[in-house]
């Protein structure tokens, strides 16, 4: 079956609806249109240990797969837990540990992205 196609902006509310269903904590989406030629946007989110953070990957690469047809173009970081990225094309997933978003601290280097803050969940 062919991927179906979707926005980045809904797929970016797709992925922040997957990480409130498995609680990921200070999830925040960074629009970069206009200021990145790697993708439109972030959507990051903290998950407080190993099991937490691998929880919240599953479950969103299982989503967009069950329910779009969408699959990750790469994986990086899966068998660590402290940072895991994933390539969505258009979107790229950051699901960090607490001390490694703090380290890396994405939302201050990219200061000029329109920020999005997903508190509850969407309906799309």
């Amino acid at each position: 079956m062919e991927p179906m196609t979707i926005s980045s902006k809904e797929l970016t509310e797709k992925i922040a609806n997957c990480m409130l269903e498995k609680q990921g904590e200070d999830i925040v989406a960074l629009n970069l249109e206009g200021l990145s030629s790697i993708c439109d946007a972030f959507v990051i989110c903290t998950g407080t240990v190993d099991v937490h953070v691998k929880a919240i990957v599953d479950h969103i690469m299982k989503t967009l797969d069950d329910e779009s047809r969408i699959r990750a173009k790469h994986v990086e970081g899966y068998t660590g837990l402290n940072w895991v990225l994933i390539d969505y094309a258009d979107v790229i997933i950051h699901v960090f540990q607490p001390q490694s978003r703090e380290f890396y601290r994405l939302e201050r280097l990219w200061g000029d992205a329109e920020r999005t803050v997903f508190n509850d969940p969407l309906t799309i």
